[in-house]
């Protein structure tokens, strides 16, 4: 597998961008990974680095976005935090990474059984957590089809709520960074928001926060 080059990015498209994620997870859902040299990609790299794609996902050990797309040095920006929320810190990263080095794609995801989820739907509070937490309670509030057990133990209520903050993190990024949704829709990148399911390692992207204007 070859090393990105500025080059071969460049003539990646949003939508290439995506078929290259979907591609890769169904390589790991399949147990076919890409046999890479990576001590070779960390020195083809060294000098600079050109990735397609921008991925926000949880903590969570079980999520690794290199990982679960079959990805190798160079070829991803990870951002990683509990509850793969947005601040102003993470906008500031996806616009380095979408506007000042040419990723052509932001996925939000989020996963399965996600512990920090959980939280919210507890409304724990704890140290700094707290604050963190804060930031998914628009979630649990929003989710409005179950009446009953609106806690942890209720794991279908965890997805439900699971599934609405990828998808309100999705619109934050739109709404916070006019640098992001002025390349959305001008076509030059892409965002979509998608589930990592921990048990198989699948992940299932949602169409209805897929904004691609570039059809090719």
């Amino acid at each position: 597998m070859k090393t990105l080059t500025k080059e071969m990015q460049a003539a990646i498209t949003p939508t290439m961008a995506l078929g290259l994620l979907k591609e890769g997870n169904k390589r790991f859902t399949n147990n076919l990974k890409i046999n890479r040299n990576l001590l070779q990609q960390a020195n083809e790299t060294s000098n600079g680095q050109h990735p397609f794609a921008v991925i926000l996902s949880c903590i969570d050990s079980r999520t690794s976005a290199e990982l679960i797309f079959d990805q190798g040095l160079g070829d991803v920006f990870s951002v990683r935090i509990a509850g793969n929320i947005v601040n102003e810190d993470i906008l500031g990263s996806m616009e380095f990474g979408c506007k000042v080095a040419g990723s052509k794609i932001i996925v939000v995801l989020g996963h399965t059984k996600c512990g920090a989820v959980k939280g919210a739907c507890d409304h724990v509070e704890m140290g700094n957590l707290t604050a963190l937490l804060s930031k998914l309670q628009p979630a649990v509030f929003d989710e409005k089809t179950v009446q009953e057990n609106r806690n942890s133990s209720n794991s279908d209520f965890v997805e439900k709520v699971a599934s609405i903050n990828v998808k309100r993190t999705v619109h934050a990024i739109i709404e916070r960074s006019p640098i992001l949704k002025e390349m959305i829709e001008q076509g030059q990148i892409g965002i979509v928001g998608g589930m990592h399911n921990i048990s198989n390692g699948e992940v299932t992207f949602y169409e209805d926060t897929l904004l691609l204007n570039n059809p090719q």
